[in-house]
Formats: structure tokens, sequence, C-alpha cells
């Protein structure tokens, strides 16, 4: 089976590097790497293209977004005629042995489209930050199980159908992928657009599986850190746009019942703590089309 992996830079080359050179540790060829930059304006991208002359490199010309970005790279992996394309970000490192054992998972169950590892903490791998995930449909968001809890239990090996699979590391069949206008929704940026993914495959029929015998370790801040005003506008300004392309009627009136409310409540809460930005953005992603 061919896999092509896509990892994508912007302005983080020394990130990229370790993922990339931990893709190779496990045995994906450099030629079948495809690196994307998404116009760093560090250099970065040049230096990585200069770095590993073997990779395909694509240069967006902008930063085409998380989104964008991984759906330039996919283009060029499938046109290399990949049976996987793995999606992963690039501070990842990989672990030996998570390629062969997701697409094992993947050739043993012909419905599954898409398939995730295990994934822990760069800083503590005995710490998890996604052990499968859910989707919410309620709040049109995915939620990742486990997150910031001990790793109880490591010796579990078993695939587990899940609803929802993070886009931090996706590896997904070329045969449902091809035929699709956009990998992910390049009007999503970054955030939401792995939901939105699974929502569509879910639809029409895919599986989605996580293996939690493979395993990734992902670079994350520290567990409490709050997220950012952009982050916050581009969460809910994505779940809205979810919700307007896949919802019915009465699925929408349950989310606007939740979410309204709750962002009103978080709108009150930032301008309490004087948090301007903060409250300009839950305004701006419940607003913005």
């Amino acid at each position: 089976m061919r896999v092509a992996a896509v990892i994508l830079n912007w302005n983080n080359e020394t990130d990229t590097a370790e993922c990339v050179d931990s893709l190779v540790a496990d045995g994906l060829p450099l030629a079948q790497v495809v690196l994307v930059d998404n116009a760093s304006a560090d250099g970065s991208g040049d230096r990585l293209h200069a770095r590993y002359p073997g990779a395909r490199y694509v240069q967006t010309g902008a930063n085409l977004g998380y989104a964008g970005g991984n759906n330039a790279g996919a283009r060029v992996a499938l046109a290399m005629n990949a049976d996987w394309v793995l999606v992963m970000n690039n501070d990842t490192v990989v672990e030996r042995g998570m390629l062969a054992t997701l697409v094992a998972a993947g050739e043993a169950r012909g419905r599954a489209a898409a398939l995730a590892p295990k994934i822990v903490r760069h800083d503590d791998p005995s710490r998890l930050w996604l052990d499968g995930g859910t989707f919410s449909r309620m709040r049109a968001l995915g939620r990742h199980r486990g997150e910031g809890t001990q790793d109880v239990l490591p010796e579990r090996r078993e695939p587990e159908r899940m609803d929802f699979l993070s886009g931090c590391c996706l590896l997904l069949r070329a045969s449902v992928i091809a035929p699709m206008a956009e990998l992910f929704r390049s009007d999503f940026f970054l955030y939401v657009e792995d939901a939105e993914l699974g929502v569509r495959l879910e639809r029409d029929g895919w599986e989605q599986w996580y293996v939690p015998a493979a395993r990734l370790r992902h670079k994350v801040p520290p567990v409490q850190s709050e997220a950012a005003a952009w982050q916050l506008h581009l969460r809910d300004r994505n779940r809205r746009r979810l919700v307007r392309s896949h919802y019915g009627l009465l699925q929408r009136m349950i989310f606007a019942g939740w979410f309204y409310p709750t962002r009103l409540v978080l709108v009150v809460r930032y301008l309490l703590r004087a948090d301007l930005p903060r409250a300009g953005a839950i305004l701006r992603g419940s607003l913005e089309r």
C-alpha cells in the first residue's frame, strides 16, 4: 500500500523538520512526503525545501490556513497515486510503528475512510491529548475524549469506531477523498474543518476509526491554557457554518437554543473581566457569515 504524507509548515521550521524526520524513521520514504509551506515569512519554507530535496514541495504563495494548505498538499498526494493520504500537524512526532498500524487497521476495514492514532502530550507521553473523539450535534463540535488525563489503559489495542477524529492526524483513504471538491472546507481556514469532514464521511456511509495501538506525540500548550481571541472567533464562526450546511430545521433550532444563550454568557463574563478582545471575538463568531 502506498502512503503519501502531507505536512504543512508556517513559520515553524524546527517542529516541521522533527515531524518529517520522525515519519522517515517510521519507514516512510522521503519521496512520499508532501511538504507544504503556507508562505512563511521567516524563510522556513525555502530552508525546509533545501533540507529535504527528495520530498515533494508545495509553496501555496499565501497563508491558506490549515484547511487550504492541506488541501493543496492532498491534491499533490492524490496525483502520486497514493492509496492512503496521511494529514498531520507539523508539531507532532511519530512513534515507531504508527503508520503501519494505521494502514493495517484501514486495510482490514473496507468502509474505513479515516483513521487516527492515540495522541499523547509530547512533554508528558503518559498523558492523553486524544483518546478517540465524539461529535456533539448540539454543540456542532468535535470533543476530545480523555484530554489531559493519564493514559490508564496503555495496553488497549483494538480499534474503535468513532464519529469524530481530530485533524491533528488523519489517515484518509485516497479513493474516498479523491472525488471531493475539497478535502477540508477552505472557507473554514482553521478549526472545525475536521468535524465537518467527519460529518460528510458519516453522511455518505463511510466509517471513522480510532486506533489506540498507533501513537503520536503532540506539542500542545499547558492543559489549562485559555483559547486566544482569534481561536474563539474561528471556532464559533465555523461551527455555525457546519450547522447551516448539514443540519435540518429541528437540529438548527436545538443548536441555536444552546449556542446563543451560552455566547451571551461568555460575552458578559469577558466584559466583566475587561477582556474586550475575547468578548469581541465571541460576537464576531456569533454574527459572521
